[in-house]
């Protein structure tokens, strides 16, 4: 696929750079946009249906980027599929089945590839254009956060209170966004090697494991999560649901009076733990989940659900010092 696309594509080379550098770039800005979020508390009322919609896209993209990953027919991106499919057959009663009907073959084989091609390109797309236009809306209904947390009604907006989106608003995304395609097309033309697997470049060949499997390296902290509990498999791949779902929870799990993370100091300081630990196990995640690297793993993966597990605790603190300064 990757010869035929540089050699027999007219500008076949510019849509293949483009596209790799183009995910990764995505769900860089993406995780970011969550961590703002997360961090200045827009899953906080009254904006709990913009965090889980949000959330909802976050997960339909990570769906379009594991069923297009498939695409390639490498190796890595084959044994990757193999690895991640064979995780539904933990599922109780229907998981043996439900390979089998998701494969379309009892290996991943030429009717997998259809089946994701069919996903990749019509049908999670428009799921994607759908729950965008439903995530815009839910936005345009109490208006964007800001870094006070503060909330203004449109009588407040009318009388000058927070910043115009446009043109005051969108002026500024127009200069960041001319910075980032400069920055953009510098990896697409000059960089984009960063964004490909060597290992993929091999035809999948389904008779030869390769020596270590891993994703792309926006999904290397939840595939560690599923890896992290190396001494049952059960539990891993429990950890694995609960590290993709369990932040759409968190309008429910942090009741906290306040809003920002900039006026919360406990919450500040586990906040940068987290983001710590992510990228801890994003980095894990790609070496062998062997001796030391697998207890880490397991560290890591406790430390990442630690932090959702305080956020009630901190809440009732938070709650207590408020009630005590009025």
């Amino acid at each position: 696929v990757n010869k035929t696309i540089m050699m027999d594509v007219e500008y076949g080379w510019l849509f293949r750079h483009t596209h790799a550098v183009a995910a990764s770039i995505m769900f860089l800005v993406l995780y970011i946009h969550m961590a703002r979020g997360i961090y200045y508390g827009s899953f906080k009322p009254p904006r709990e249906i913009v965090w889980i919609t949000g959330y909802i896209l976050f997960i339909l993209m990570s769906a379009t980027a594991f069923t297009g990953y498939l695409l390639p027919w490498g190796q890595m991106s084959y044994w990757a599929a193999q690895t991640i499919t064979t995780l539904f057959e933990k599922i109780p009663f229907i998981g043996p089945d439900l390979v089998v009907w998701i494969r379309g073959n009892y290996i991943v084989e030429d009717a997998t590839l259809t089946r994701f091609f069919a996903l990749h390109v019509v049908f999670l797309p428009l799921l994607l254009i759908v729950f965008t236009a439903i995530h815009l809306y839910a936005v345009r209904i109490p208006g964007s956060n800001n870094e006070d947390g503060e909330h203004y009604t449109k009588e407040e907006k009318k009388h000058g209170k927070g910043i115009p989106f446009w043109p005051v608003f969108m002026a500024k995304e127009f200069f960041v966004m001319s910075v980032f395609l400069i920055f953009f097309f510098y990896l697409v033309f000059y960089q984009y090697k960063f964004a490909m697997d060597p290992i993929n470049f091999q035809p999948a060949d389904y008779l030869q494991t390769p020596a270590h499997i891993y994703p792309e390296w926006y999904f290397l902290a939840f595939y560690e999560v599923l890896r992290g509990f190396f001494f049952s498999q059960n539990l891993g791949l429990i950890a694995f649901v609960l590290s993709m779902f369990i932040a759409a929870f968190l309008p429910w799990l942090d009741k906290s009076p306040i809003v920002s993370g900039k006026h919360r100091p406990i919450y500040k300081v586990l906040f940068w733990i987290f983001i710590a630990d992510f990228v801890f196990l994003t980095i894990l995640g790609k070496l062998p989940p062997t001796g030391l690297y697998a207890w880490l793993g397991f560290i890591g993966s406790l430390i990442y659900f630690a932090f959702f597990l305080a956020l009630p605790f901190v809440s009732k603190i938070e709650k207590k010092k408020v009630a005590g300064g009025r």
